[in-house]
């Protein structure tokens, strides 16, 4: 974790760690920095698994219900999306860890995580890690034992498969998920509001007569159509304006949302719009991880699992920071996001090395009052 809050070599590092401890000189003259060397092997020794056992146990949503922006009416808004970092091109890394192909300006091996994210507070609880060759939707479906039934998720465009909507649908939870463009959908029904309703199917019996469908039967492992509620809407803004197109033009994309909450007096479709905005919170959440912790110099190990331990690592600290920062905004009723996380980061580097209140060690069992 202290890898992850510092860009600095391992030795530098500790050094920054046990600098507060130099009051207690019952050890500092006897102790020494360890070796690049040495502290790789101790890593090794760990492994990732307590990394990831540790991130699982402690990871969960820390939005309050006064949290500003973390809620549509009782749902707390969470959402999927994947981060990609690089590693050093080792031929250790490169035997789990394949580099982008075609002309990318990041030639490196990268990791590909996707990561299930509170919005509002941008706290990511679940992860699931894989190279490049591991599909995003893959990825994302263990991430429904984090998703509990009083969570809105949230998916971009790229997520939505029959498969992986059946699988979240089964977790409980509400869900609001962005469909392609060459999707479309005939409406079954049109509703005050102007969503309607319409049907999703399984590729395997698309344009076939064979129709088992959920309200019929009960069992998502069976059924072959679903009923989802649709929003379309198109967002306007003006583009930016050139000396060889001078004047006022306008750039239009139209949004597809289809979602599980189908009563219109639940949820508007006003109201869905606006919670897919909400989306964009978990980019910024992950430019956190890339950008600001790591400074974008991506992941320092060279082996596979150190990699995996090191992002755990990163995980872990972007999540104590996050919850530190909803924690400051509560005392205030303030929304997270107004609090700086750049700021934050230094304040808790600069705690790092402030005395620490025991020693690594003792000299002597002191006897028992």
């Amino acid at each position: 974790m202290a890898l992850a809050l510092f860009t600095d070599g391992y030795e530098e590092v500790l050094r920054k760690l046990v600098n507060g401890l130099r009051f207690a000189r019952t050890w500092s003259e006897e102790w020494k920095v360890p070796g690049t060397g040495a502290l790789s092997q101790a890593r090794a020794r760990l492994g990732e698994a307590p990394m990831r056992a540790l991130f699982e146990a402690v990871a969960e949503p820390v939005a309050k219900s006064g949290t500003p922006g973390a809620w549509l009416r009782d749902w707390r808004l969470m959402a999927i999306d994947a981060v990609m970092l690089d590693m050093p091109e080792t031929p250790a890394n490169l035997t789990e860890y394949d580099m982008p192909e075609g002309g990318t300006r990041r030639p490196f091996p990268q990791l590909r995580a996707v990561g299930l994210t509170e919005v509002a507070t941008h706290v990511t609880i679940a992860a699931e890690l894989g190279s490049i060759h591991d599909g995003e939707r893959a990825l994302a479906e263990p991430l429904t034992a984090r998703i509990t039934a009083d969570m809105l998720v949230i998916a971009d465009r790229g997520y939505y498969s029959y498969d992986l909507w059946r699988h979240y649908l089964a977790s409980g939870a509400a869900l609001l998920w962005r469909l392609t463009a060459t999707m479309n959908l005939e409406p079954t029904s049109v509703l005050p509001d102007g969503s309607y309703l319409a049907e999703i199917c399984s590729k395997t019996v698309r344009g076939g007569r064979t129709r088992i469908h959920y309200d019929k039967i009960g069992d998502l492992r069976l059924a072959t159509h679903l009923t989802v509620r649709v929003i379309e809407y198109t967002v306007t803004n003006n583009a930016e304006q050139t000396a060889e197109q001078p004047g006022q033009s306008t750039q239009s994309e139209t949004f597809r949302l289809i979602t599980t909450i189908l009563d219109p007096e639940q949820a508007s479709a006003e109201e869905l719009a606006a919670a897919y905005h909400e989306r964009w919170e978990i980019e910024g959440a992950f430019k956190e991880i890339e950008i600001y912790l790591r400074a974008g110099k991506g992941i320092r190990s060279k082996t596979p699992e150190l990699v995996r331990q090191e992002v755990w690592g990163l995980f872990l600290t972007h999540y104590a920071i996050r919850a530190f920062m909803t924690e400051a905004a509560d005392t205030v009723e303030m929304d997270p996001d107004r609090i700086s996380f750049t700021r934050s980061l230094n304040i808790v580097r600069r705690r790092i090395t402030n005395p620490a209140v025991f020693s690594p060690r003792r000299q002597k069992e002191e006897p028992r009052p």
